[in-house]
């Protein structure tokens, strides 16, 4: 090996430990500042979020029953929901 590759060679290993190194440093702080921020209660989206679901689960609910009950008393249950509107 030529000492022009030597240079080289220890060059290039100096730059890739100075790389971990930064890389390791950052996610060490990223983790500090994620525990010093405060709880927050649920965000706008977050309680949307929430809302629909509850709401879709309810669909269900209604759905499972169709789809389980008898068919006189599905079909009462049906025009029922259709005087409602």
């Amino acid at each position: 090996m030529s000492w022009a590759s030597a240079v080289v060679l220890i060059v290039l290993i100096t730059a890739i430990a100075g790389v971990l190194r930064a890389r390791a440093s950052s996610s060490a702080s990223q983790r500090r500042r994620d525990d010093d921020q405060p709880v927050r209660g649920p965000s706008a989206r977050e309680k949307a979020l929430e809302s629909e679901v509850e709401q879709l689960r309810e669909r269900i609910q209604v759905l499972e029953r169709i789809a389980t009950d008898p068919a006189r008393r599905t079909a009462d249950e049906i025009e029922k929901l259709r005087d409602e509107r």
